[in-house]
């Protein structure tokens, strides 16, 4: 399966995010059977609230995320956002929440990243085709 471009990641995210309003949050809270969630960072260049649909595996009472941005070379905006300003907010399954984001350590993400690759193979495939190491986000 050929890589996306970002622009088209980016556009993607846009319409799930309008069909996740369109339907009070019923619509697009999953992708598939995957878990889904409303992730809101303060943009690092704007200081605007920026919303992106991001899965999610969820870890005792915190949430797992994963900047793979489909294995592209760049990391994603809200990723950088986290870096800049680790207080977020999410919306899962109509719970909103703050939230603040710490990086996992190469320790961590060993024990973490089994886990995301049962629930969505596709992230191995996203860490083989990029030439940067994935990150991983614990928001907390």
């Amino acid at each position: 399966m050929a890589r996306l471009k970002p622009h088209t990641i980016r556009l993607l995210g846009r319409v799930h995010a309008w069909l996740w309003n369109l339907g009070g949050g019923k619509l697009g809270s999953t992708f598939g059977k995957l878990p889904l969630m409303m992730l809101t960072t303060t943009g690092r260049k704007t200081g605007r609230r920026r919303t992106t649909p991001v899965l999610y595996l969820q870890d005792e009472t915190s949430f797992i995320v994963v900047a793979s941005f489909g294995g592209n070379d760049m990391h994603p905006a809200w990723y950088l956002n986290l870096e800049q300003c680790p207080d977020a907010e999410v919306i899962v399954k109509g719970e909103h929440r703050r939230v603040s984001a710490r990086k996992l350590s190469p320790d961590e993400k060993k024990v973490i990243w089994r886990r995301l690759v049962q629930l969505y193979p596709q992230f191995e495939t996203y860490q083989q085709r990029t030439r940067r190491e994935i990150p991983l986000m614990r928001l907390i």
